[in-house]
């Protein structure tokens, strides 16, 4: 017998004890057949990032950290919110953990799921903030940074949620012009360096620059990015992308006006064939969408505004052409009327992928404020908004397709109160605004979570107002899923690929 014979007759052997030993040892003694259905589990660690809120002394900044009460998480559990600093750096580099907990305090802290907590930070020395959640806090956490500027360009109210680090968005809304400030804050959670690609595009498509490409932004650091300084011509209406080449970073838009006011421009949801803007205020005096289709094809889109008594067509905009590569913008003016409404774009007829967003701009005169509204994802399992106050907090629900009933759920407050509930019934086609229910006995600031219990799909957001001198200071934050879960299918042992 040759040595090729006798390696094979080993091989085989051990072929045959791996088989019987994992046919042994099948979960619950059985080789069942087939996959099954994916279950949606608790996730175990979120992560969260907050841009540098302010670069102004007037700036009053203040942080609203919430985890809803989830079913079947983690027993223990922490979640906190670090300064991205470069002692943090140094230690991460080093592999020490211990001195990466001694290096920085922790600024926020939360230890119970349902009880949300504040922090407050003054002036122009806060730093961009990394914060993760794990076990029982981390299912939905959430984190609203809320800044108010009594003068200056931006006066009045910019808010943001806190977002999870990604490698790729879309800002359409974006602007170079004259009396706008927009800078893009690149902040990176990870131990190692990010490079990143920022883009623009307008009317006439990309608009080529070197400074953009190649941005590094250092480990648990923050770089903010003025756009003008990217190109050389003012633009009025742009889309930006941002890239990453490597690791991952968030990205939030800081737009400050000065006549008009100011607010964070979020990311919007991925490119889609449909998109909703939901939560245009009933008193906005002026209304722009700004779209841009980032694939090979022309869009064709229906422009529709779902208003509290069903959908309309907006007069002389009943549809839009949005060429391929190149930015649209279209000025609404006071398109609501009076009425809360959304906006739903569909396509005409072939659905080609979009992105858009709006500016809506409320007061008149010297007294202006503005916000935007980008297109989000649907409310899906829950969604979870936080820093609501005693008063201004507006929440807006749309269910484009078929009528839907949801549940809204407020918090305790963070200094005191007993949570509330209440389920709502949205029509289909139809914007429905409502005061949110509040905390009896409230202190301080809460949190709102939206359940969807039956019906179709619904989009939703909240406006935080807070006046200040004749100026209608607000914000506007969308509701998108809150990803307290994730989906986990189910895996067997397949012995055949021991047989290839």
């Amino acid at each position: 017998m040759n040595r090729t014979t006798q390696s094979l007759i080993a091989a085989v052997a051990v072929l045959a004890a791996v088989t019987g030993f994992a046919a042994a040892n099948v979960p619950g003694g059985s080789g069942d057949d087939g996959a099954k259905a994916a279950e949606r589990l608790p996730v175990e660690r979120t992560s969260l990032l907050c841009p540098v809120p302010s670069s102004s002394d007037l700036a009053e900044t203040s942080y609203t950290a919430f985890t809803p009460k989830s079913k079947d998480s983690e027993e223990a559990g922490k979640a906190e919110l670090l300064p991205a600093t470069q002692a943090l750096t140094e230690a991460a580099s080093k592999g020490d953990d211990e001195a990466k907990k001694k290096a920085v305090k922790p600024f926020l802290t939360s230890k119970t799921p349902g009880k949300p907590v504040a922090g407050e930070e003054s002036g122009a020395e806060s730093p961009a903030l990394i914060g993760t959640a794990d076990g029982r806090l981390a299912p939905g956490w959430t984190v609203q940074q809320t800044t108010t500027y009594a003068a200056g360009s931006g006066r009045g109210v910019q808010g943001a949620n806190c977002t999870a680090p990604d490698t790729d968005f879309w800002f359409p809304g974006a602007s170079t012009a004259k009396d706008r400030s927009d800078y893009v804050h690149l902040t990176n959670p990870d131990d190692a360096a990010a490079v990143v690609d920022v883009e623009l595009y307008g009317p006439d498509g990309r608009i080529k620059s070197e400074v953009g490409e190649s941005i590094q932004v250092q480990p648990h650091g923050s770089v903010p990015v003025l756009l003008s300084t990217l190109i050389q011509k003012e633009q009025t209406n742009l889309t930006m992308h941002v890239s990453v080449r490597s690791g991952r970073v968030a990205a939030a838009v800081q737009s400050s006006d000065d006549k008009l006011g100011g607010d964070w421009l979020p990311a919007s949801a991925d490119p889609a064939g449909r998109v909703v803007l939901p939560g245009i205020p009933k008193d906005a005096t002026s209304v722009r969408l700004v779209a841009f289709a980032p694939g090979s094809d022309d869009a064709d889109v229906k422009v529709q505004l779902a208003s509290p008594t069903g959908s309309i067509s907006p007069a002389g905009h009943a549809t839009l052409h949005v060429k391929s590569g190149m930015t649209t913008a279209v000025d609404l003016g006071d398109v609501t009327k009076g009425e809360a409404g959304s906006l739903v774009l569909t396509p005409t007829e072939d659905a080609v992928p979009v992105v858009a967003g709006l500016r809506v701009v409320r007061g008149k005169g010297a007294d202006q404020e503005t916000a935007f509204i980008p297109g989000t994802s649907v409310v899906g399992t829950r969604a979870t908004v936080a820093d609501n106050r005693a008063k201004g907090s507006t929440l807006s629900l749309v269910a484009p397709g078929k009528t839907a009933k949801v549940r809204v759920t407020a918090s305790a407050g963070t200094e005191g109160g007993t949570p509330a509930s209440r389920t709502y019934t949205v029509k289909g086609g139809t914007t429905l605004g409502i005061k949110p229910p509040a905390p009896a006995g409230l202190k301080g600031a809460y949190a709102l979570t939206v359940e969807p219990l039956s019906g179709a799909e619904v989009y939703g957001s909240r406006m935080l107002e807070i006046p200040e001198d004749g100026v209608p200071g607000f914000t506007i934050q969308t509701l998108p899923d809150d990803r307290g879960t994730v989906s986990v299918p189910d895996s067997e042992q397949d012995l055949t690929v021991l047989q290839k």
